[in-house]
């Protein structure tokens, strides 16, 4: 994890030290509100790495913004669910997501791949 430095106590810095990065909010965005196994995620994910899918869920684990559930079967099998604190990012995802999809977004990226 990457803590940034915030001497001003900035509410967006202190929200982006925990959640910010290229991968977890869309880590995040992707489990939702269902229960999500490793390679699920890793299918909906293409452009990730296993190892680099494997440490994110571990530092969102650790940060409490997700729950990890091992069900003891022949076949161990794993899940990810959004905890408490997970789902109340939801809203704010929500609303990247409609930016995302705004005309305004869609003309940066365009500019962005010439």
């Amino acid at each position: 994890m990457r803590y940034i430095e915030n001497p001003y106590d900035c509410p967006v810095t202190r929200a982006m030290s925990i959640f910010g990065g290229k991968w977890k909010p869309i880590i995040l965005n992707c489990i939702g509100e269902s229960s999500l196994r490793f390679g699920k995620l890793n299918q909906l994910m293409p452009a990730i790495s296993n190892k680099v899918l494997s440490n994110e869920l571990k530092e969102l684990e650790t940060l409490g913004l997700i729950e990890r559930k091992e069900f003891k079967e022949r076949s161990q099998r794993v899940e990810y669910t959004l905890s408490d604190s997970g789902k109340s990012l939801m809203p704010v995802l929500h609303e990247i997501a409609n930016w995302g999809n705004s005309n305004q977004a869609k003309k940066i990226v365009t500019e962005m791949v010439k």
